[in-house]
């Protein structure tokens, strides 16, 4: 099965139209379709447009990042995170790899610290400005390395 390789700029902003990331004045993002490299109402979006065509779209949780999940909000000893000076509202990865989690830390308590493990933006409604740059089959090494990342 042939799947498609797709590139295209985007920006994120939240509810109140604040700008969260963007790939303007930088190379284009890609993917691989149907292989989970970016969410799903992003992809399902993309996937309709043509090269050039620009739009703006509204990603709810379902589509997004989900809903918060309660399992993932842990306290764990303040002497086993990766680094020492923290506080209410620090990001870190948990590891060298990039695809290792990022943990936002919700409070400081003695020796403990409480960390929350999902995504920082689950549970939030995003909306993009996004534009299909090109739309091609992917190339093997492409698929090796969507495959190489799941």
């Amino acid at each position: 099965m042939s799947r498609l390789h797709v590139s295209f700029h985007y920006t994120l902003k939240d509810a109140d139209g604040r700008m969260l990331d963007t790939s303007r004045g930088g190379e284009p993002a890609g993917f691989v379709e149907a292989v989970g490299q970016v969410i799903e109402g992003l992809e399902a979006a993309l996937l309709q447009m043509k090269p050039g065509e620009q739009r703006s779209i509204v990603v709810p949780p379902e589509h997004g990042y989900g809903d918060p999940d309660p399992a993932m909000v842990q306290k764990v000893p303040r002497a086993h995170l990766p680094v020492d000076d923290i506080k209410a509202g620090d990001q870190f990865q948990t590891g060298a790899d990039r695809q290792a989690p990022v943990v936002t830390v919700l409070a400081i308590e003695g020796d403990e610290v409480l960390l929350d493990a999902n995504h920082p933006l689950a549970g939030r409604t995003l909306y993009f400005d996004i534009e299909c740059v090109t739309k091609r089959p992917a190339t093997r090494e492409e698929l090796q390395r969507a495959a190489d990342s799941q």
